[in-house]
């Protein structure tokens, strides 16, 4: 793709964020109403245990959320995210079991990052499965996206026999529970690195610009030399090594891996991106509009649970707010 064609798209993709961004004070307000109306409801919203609560699955929903967002805004959507999380996880942990039984001489640093490491190529395989089955076959993101999830969902069970991994190295807990100043997780530190890092790529960066070009018209984006395959591909591999990321936040904060990590996450993923003013319909999409939706998704439900609100009414709202913003979109892009 030629220069001039990078700057014409560039040009288009600032105005897009300059409509985008009159959504995002409309997110802000809605946050601040739910800091103060629960700061009001429970007297601990503001106290330092709920403040580290919130931000440890705010890491883990703002992971997720942030592969979803460079995937719709190709058009595309990813279910299998949450799955995905559970499986990387599970992968992982079952590994570091097998190396700390079967070679005991092993440091735990070292089987922790060999752990890791898994967790993020069985995260980045899945992404790269989902992608060529999308880009190269030309198959419904919906349909192949949904298969994945139903996949890693049962492939979460039959790995293990349905059973938890917890003999792992102390030190993954301890990388999951440490602070810094006593207010910032390693979790989520670990996060707004990711989120930062990919905010830079998609504003600064030719692989932006083509995600948008993309997002915008395929055709227009095949005229202008862009290998919308191979682009293809890439998105859905990020996104599913960003989930083999939340994999790793989420076996360390709880020390083991459960069978049920990640799951109906990926609903709060999508909630986030979509409240957060990106289109289904591809094109539009921010990583700061992401961020917001993520905490006062976030924020709601620490909310309620502080509020003495019974944990069965959490998946409704966010579905709830899932049906608004979409419908909010659609009557956007209408206008």
């Amino acid at each position: 793709m030629d220069n001039l064609t990078l700057r014409s798209w560039a040009r288009d993709g600032l105005r897009g964020v300059a409509r985008r961004v009159r959504a995002a004070p409309l997110i802000l307000v809605a946050l601040l109403v739910i800091l103060v109306a629960f700061a009001i409801v429970s007297p601990g919203f503001y106290s330092q245990a709920n403040w580290l609560s919130i931000s440890l699955y705010a890491s883990e929903y703002l992971l997720l959320a942030v592969g979803e967002t460079v995937v719709v805004i190709t058009g595309g959507i990813d279910l299998s995210v949450g799955a995905t999380l559970g499986f990387s996880g599970m992968a992982g942990a079952l590994l570091m079991q097998t190396l700390l039984h079967g070679e005991p001489h092993l440091s735990g640093v070292f089987v922790t990052a060999i752990g890791f490491g898994l967790m993020l190529v069985v995260g980045a395989a899945i992404g790269l499965l989902n992608g060529v089955l999308i880009a190269g076959m030309k198959l419904s993101p919906f349909i192949v996206t949904l298969g994945t999830l139903g996949m890693c969902s049962a492939g979460i069970d039959l790995v293990n026999g349905g059973l938890s991994v917890s003999s792992i190295p102390t030190q993954v807990a301890l990388i999951g529970n440490t602070t810094v100043a006593g207010w910032l997780p390693v979790p989520f530190i670990v996060a707004m690195v990711c989120a930062i890092v990919v905010w830079i790529v998609l504003a600064k960066t030719r692989f932006g610009v083509r995600t948008y070009a993309i997002g915008s018209s395929q055709l227009a984006a095949v005229r202008a030399n862009i290998d919308v395959r191979r682009h293809l591909v890439l998105v859905y591999v990020l996104a599913g090594a960003l989930a083999g990321v939340a994999g790793m936040m989420v076996t360390a904060r709880f020390g083991e891996a459960n069978t049920g990590a990640g799951a109906g996450d990926e609903l709060t993923a999508i909630a986030a991106v979509v409240l957060g003013g990106a289109s289904l319909f591809g094109g539009t999409g921010t990583l700061g509009g992401t961020l917001l939706g993520t905490g006062v998704i976030s924020a709601l439900t620490s909310g309620l649970v502080l509020s003495g609100v019974e944990p069965f009414w959490q998946p409704f709202a966010v579905g709830a707010i899932l049906i608004f913003a979409v419908s909010v979109n659609v009557r956007r892009r209408a206008r």
